[in-house]
């Protein structure tokens, strides 16, 4: 009975390679070593490997053991056009999570929406996945959203508000093509909004603002335009108009149609709300519903507005010289529905990429794309990583061979998948501007470029300098495997800067920070995700420098007062100081030596 339990193991692995095999086809499952008796007599195609989603060969040109048709010049013009990729922005608290819940409410995909102040099960918003985003209600960690909506595939890229992570949503929004900013109504524009818009200016993209929580006490609408224009040095059209605020917000006005909506307020908003639709501001029935003080109010600030703003023109908005505005409440369902459906008509769909000597345009029929994030642990189940690949141009197609032009190895992208939040779905193609995740077995860094076969890499992902610099230790020794793991893979996907000591005698990670909270969220993340305790300990460091050369390093050890050298996961040196002044005496000591602010990019072939 052995004898024959044994024959057919080796007839089923050889029927599987003699079928063309590769690994790709079963998702996280393993062959043991002993069992691949075939790769001993070397008919096995895969021997003892991990079956991988992901396969990397050592080829140099990309090829597809699937032809694959290429994508006609009408395909790619339908789909590319009806796609719309975009971020949100805002200042913590401005109602960023509950805006994406109620837009993917309006969208159909989810029939209840989430918030974060909620209580019960609508306090799990859909975005907010992680544990400690659901206790803390904060959002600390992008995630990508896909829906569709009137025809429309809508890309949503939600960012983390929190200032400590202003790296992610940088790399988030690298991906985007367009940016909506939201205000809250009674604060106008924050700290930290003006630091996400320089991000959204740095990437050249279309701003479109709304203003949110008019149902609460706000300022003055006119006075929310002219702090924009002000302080952002960018013009605003608004495309609606509040009628009151506070207690006694009604509802909008649509300056684009002459139209009146007014709003039937529904407690927490999970529900769609009714809308009742009145032609004109001289339409009796508005006089019923309106009391006569805010209407006159509305009336006056109309023809202020018809005074003193430029109508809205695209051209403007795409050179980032205007921004068109709308006013509504994202947690009572206001003016969401208006908001969706004109973006969609006047948001730009995706745009050309560049990587400074090469422009790609996203109807170009070759494949591109570039990872922008990376994720660990999103399905508890499993405990994978999931690489966020944003297509640049042309048509993926499941199982395609692609170029992965950092190493200049072949990769098959198999089991691509949809994201919503952590949820996946399995897909067959996905086009420019589409957001698809792959399993990633440790093979992508974020900024890596795929093509198929032109040997390009896209403009990179820059880190941003780290300002905080702890030592994290692991007080279990028997959980060291899984200590390491958990920072290797928190390291990759840029949840924190990883260092090390140039010492030999302590091997324990420094941990580079932008802000306090990241260290917060590693140290749960450890002992949520890894199983693993930490216990931080604070070097006495805020100033972080990369130097081009450990022979340029060698040369300034012993002479950088207040300063010492560790070295990075890439092996290059870096320069930590005590504080500004610190770092001034060095470079002032060294004025040959290029002291950079931010890691050097990772290019083709390093």
């Amino acid at each position: 009975m052995p004898v024959l339990r044994g024959s057919l193991v080796f007839l089923s692995i050889s029927a599987l390679c003699a079928e063309g095999w590769q690994g790709t086809g079963f998702v996280g499952s393993r062959l043991p070593q002993s069992a691949c008796w075939a790769s001993r007599s070397g008919t096995c195609c895969q021997s003892s490997r991990l079956l991988s989603p992901i396969r990397m060969q050592a080829d140099t040109a990309a090829s597809s053991s699937k032809k694959q048709e290429a994508p006609t010049s009408d395909e790619l013009e339908r789909e590319i056009a009806r796609r719309r990729t975009f971020a949100i922005i805002s200042h913590p608290d401005a109602g960023k999570t509950t805006m994406t819940e109620k837009l993917l409410l309006y969208g159909g995909a989810v029939q209840e929406a989430g918030a974060v102040k909620a209580k019960g099960e609508r306090r799990r918003a859909t975005s907010d996945w992680m544990k400690i985003e659901q206790d803390r209600g904060i959002s600390i960690s992008s995630t990508a959203l896909q829906f569709e909506y009137k025809g429309m595939q809508l890309n949503l890229l939600d960012t983390p508000g929190h200032e400590d992570f202003s790296e992610d949503t940088y790399r988030t929004i690298a991906a985007a093509d367009n940016a909506v900013m939201l205000l809250d109504g009674a604060k106008g524009l924050e700290a930290q909004t003006l630091k996400l818009f320089n991000v959204v200016q740095m990437r050249k993209l279309p701003l479109f603002t709304f203003i949110n929580k008019m149902d609460r006490p706000s300022l003055d609408p006119l006075e929310l335009l002219d702090t924009i224009e002000s302080v952002l040095k960018i013009k605003t059209s608004p495309v609606t108009w509040p009628i009151g605020s506070g207690d006694r917000f009604m509802g909008i006005y649509d300056r684009s149609t002459s139209r009146v909506q007014i709003f039937n307020k529904e407690s927490g908003g999970a529900k769609r709300a009714t809308e009742v639709e009145i032609s004109g501001l001289d339409d009796p029935k508005l006089a019923e519903l309106v009391p006569d003080d805010l209407l006159e109010i509305l009336k006056e600030e109309l023809e202020i507005l018809n005074e003193i703003v430029d109508p809205l023109d695209m051209e403007l908005v795409k050179a980032q010289k205007q921004t068109p505005v709308w006013f509504g409440s994202g947690y009572n369902n206001f003016g969401i529905e208006t908001f969706l459906n004109n973006f969609i008509d006047i948001s730009q769909p995706p745009l050309a990429r560049s990587n400074g000597d090469i422009t790609v345009l996203p109807d170009d029929k070759e494949f591109t794309g570039f990872v922008f994030k990376l994720q660990a642990n999103m399905d508890p189940k499993h405990r994978d990583r999931i690489a966020f690949v944003r297509v640049c141009s042309g048509r993926f197609d499941k199982d395609m061979q692609v170029l992965h032009t950092r190493t200049g190895k072949t990769v098959r992208l198999s089991a691509p998948s949809k994201l919503f939040a952590q949820r996946r779905e399995t897909i067959d193609t996905a086009y420019a501007g589409d957001i698809v995740g792959f399993v990633n077995p440790g093979a992508f860094a974020i900024g890596d470029t795929l093509t198929m076969g032109r040997k390009i890499q896209f403009e990179g992902i820059p880190t941003f300098p780290p300002e905080l610099f702890n030592w994290i230790r692991n007080p279990n020794p028997s959980k060291q495997k899984n200590f390491k793991k958990g920072i290797d893979q928190l390291r990759e996907e840029g949840a924190v800067q990883v260092l090390y000591s140039t010492s030999d005698f302590d091997m324990d990670p420094v941990l580079a920070a932008v802000g306090a909270l990241q260290f917060e969220v590693v140290a749960s993340r450890l002992q949520t995700e890894y199983g693993v305790d930490s216990t931080y300990e604070a070097l006495p460091y805020s100033v972080a420098r990369w130097i081009d050369s450990w022979d340029i390093a060698d040369s300034m050890k012993g002479q950088t007062y207040n300063g010492a050298f560790f070295k990075d996961a890439y092996d290059r040196p870096v320069l930590l100081a005590k504080n500004s002044w610190a770092l001034d005496t060095i470079m002032e000591k060294f004025p040959k030596v290029v002291f950079h602010e931010v890691a050097p990019l990772i290019t083709i072939g390093k």
